[in-house]
């Protein structure tokens, strides 16, 4: 997974898996959803990152039950 916030486009970009992209759809205003071959979903992007993430330029991540 690798998430790239890009404050020039104010973008917050997630990558779930390194798939190629077969369509996209915005699945509510600012939030496009990238689909694979599979259907599934490869990659999110969250548009006007900086009014709905609270802090764009950090992460946390946690791993719960390993």
């Amino acid at each position: 997974m690798k998430i790239v916030f890009d404050p020039e486009t104010d973008t917050l970009t997630i990558t779930l898996r390194d798939e190629r992209i077969r369509e996209s759809d915005e699945i509510r205003p600012g939030i496009i959803a990238d689909l694979g071959y599979d259907g599934q979903i490869v990659r999110l992007e969250i548009l006007s990152a900086s009014k709905v993430v609270s802090h764009p330029k950090s992460v946390a991540y946690e791993l719960q039950g390993a």
